[in-house]
């Protein structure tokens, strides 16, 4: 099949343990909505709140898995997908590992032995979500295990690579390592800004892989946190998707194409020194569930039709098209098959 393993997808696979909650919760745990954080110690005892005080819902997530499981959704073409990362050796592990091969998706974690599987609290007010990701072993993953020939293999193999922005906090070295291959076989790397507090606080290891990437995933807020760290003095998200599409690459042979969503305002892709606005599919208020997952949906949608070459056209449609299913479903979940033509 011309399909098999051409897209490999590296990042953080996490649990996500979802609730809709109230405006008190948020405040009392100093939450904003529409971000998402890394667990801290005043978030610790928030967890065991969330399942005891709310109806929780548990479902496999973490941004990259999530992207890779659309696409792969998509597709429908079993095995199309790749994914690495780290999990525990536990329930919620083995519940990650049943969820991705029920998917279709050639899932090859790293396990370890003393850490549990990574959560994230998926804090829900009004539909919007705010996300405090507690990576526990997530955090653990070795580029020992990415070298491992079985897993190389994947690499040799994928012609498409995806990244969130997420895994520069875990383990650049072997972002660099599929970076550095994508580059010297003409592969395509893409990467998502992912969170403000990455482009704020991992500046440095977003700026050294910026050059590799060939698209660069992203939405407003983030975009503008991108502007402001780098001096720019903009907030216009059209001068910004420009800039960052006309940062240096490392290598000529791909034109950097950036793609920015802005929620229910049209999607912003920059290429060429050009911006071109697309219409999302705007959705009833009283329809939306949560906006959990509704970017990494696009992500997989837009990259389904990347692999088969399809125009950039096509590529934000299937994007809109998976954040519009998305959004109407608790996390990142679909129905069994795509609607997509």
């Amino acid at each position: 099949m011309a399909f098999e393993g051409i897209l490999l997808g590296m990042g953080n696979p996490l649990l996500d343990i979802s609730a809709v909650v109230d405006d008190e919760f948020l405040q009392r745990y100093d939450i904003k909505l529409n971000n998402a954080i890394l667990a801290e110690d005043k978030h610790k005892s928030m967890y065991e709140e969330m399942t005891s005080k709310y109806n929780v819902e548990y479902i496999a997530g973490g941004a990259t898995q999530n992207s890779i499981k659309v696409a792969q959704w998509i597709l429908q073409a079993s095995g199309a997908t790749s994914f690495i990362g780290c999990i525990g050796k536990d329930k919620f592990g083995e519940e990650m590992k049943k969820n991705g091969k029920l998917a279709g998706v050639n899932v090859q974690y790293y396990e370890d032995e003393n850490t549990p599987t990574g959560t994230c609290a998926v804090c829900v007010v009004g539909g919007e979500r705010s996300l405090i990701a507690n990576l526990s072993a997530a955090n653990c993953y070795k580029s020992d295990h990415l070298k491992r020939p079985e897993n190389w293999a994947l690499v040799e193999k994928a012609k498409y690579f995806y990244i969130a922005g997420f895994f520069l906090t875990v383990s650049p070295d072997s972002i660099q390592l599929v970076a550095e291959h994508a580059a010297a076989n003409n592969k395509i790397f893409t990467m998502n800004l992912s969170a403000p507090f990455i482009c704020e606080f991992f500046k440095d290891a977003q700026d050294k892989f910026l050059p590799y990437m060939d698209y660069v995933f992203g939405n407003e807020t983030e975009a503008r946190t991108f502007s402001k760290v780098h001096g720019w003095e903009t907030d216009n998200v059209e001068e910004i998707a420009i800039k960052i599409s006309q940062l240096p690459k490392a290598s000529g042979t791909h034109k950097r194409i950036t793609v920015i969503t802005q929620g229910a305002d049209p999607v912003c892709v920059a290429e060429d020194g050009k911006v071109k606005l697309f219409p999302v599919i705007l959705l009833p208020k009283e329809k939306l569930v949560d906006t959990n997952g509704a970017g990494d949906a696009f992500v997989g949608g837009f990259l389904s039709q990347l692999v088969q070459e399809k125009p950039l056209e096509e590529c934000v449609r299937a994007g809109c098209y998976a954040a519009n299913v998305i959004i109407q479903r608790s996390g990142c979940t679909y129905p069994e098959k795509p609607d997509f033509h």
